[in-house]
Formats: structure tokens, sequence, C-alpha cells
């Protein structure tokens, strides 16, 4: 059964649209996390090239957090990742939950 196989992409598309391979990932030694950075590793894991297990792994970030980046995607694209702008898009977001 293909469930069981582990068949990976060798590349995905990213967030502008560019072909993201492993190689093109941001490096494992990244700390400083800007919106590009994570939209690419989302995207890469959104595309199966890497599993939220592999991520968390390489980069150093928990389930959590990674969590949180694809949610605020999801809810806002790319500039709900930002971190200057999480409460903005948050209070955002629960006005329109209540409609």
């Amino acid at each position: 059964m293909i469930e069981n196989q582990k068949i990976r992409p060798a590349k995905v598309i990213g967030p502008l649209g560019e072909s993201l391979t492993l190689d093109s990932l941001p490096p494992p030694s990244t700390t400083r996390w800007v919106v590009r950075r994570k939209a690419e590793v989302v995207a890469a894991v959104n595309g199966g090239l890497l599993s939220v297990d592999d991520v968390c792994a390489r980069y150093g970030l928990t389930v959590e957090e990674f969590a949180g980046w694809q949610r605020a995607i999801d809810r806002s694209g790319m500039p709900g990742l930002r971190v200057t702008r999480i409460q903005h898009y948050k209070s955002l977001y629960e006005r329109q939950q209540k409609y």
C-alpha cells in the first residue's frame, strides 16, 4: 500500500512560487525566523518534502510552535507570520468567527 511507503517528492512549490528542495530550505542552524523562511518550512511540510517531526528535529522547534505557523498561514497567509502583527491578526480572526 502506498500509505506505508515513504515516498517524498524531490521538490515542492514554495510560498513565492519557487521550487524548494531540501538543499534550498533554511539551514538547520537558523535562529532568525523571518516570514519567508517560516513560510518555506510550512510549504515543505504541506508538500510532503519533510514531516512535522523532521522539521521539529532539524530546526529545534516544538510541535506547538510549528502548528502556530501553519495556523497563521491558513488564517492570514504570509502576513500572519509576522511577529509584530500576531495580535492584530488574532483579534481579526476572532471577530470573523463571531459572525
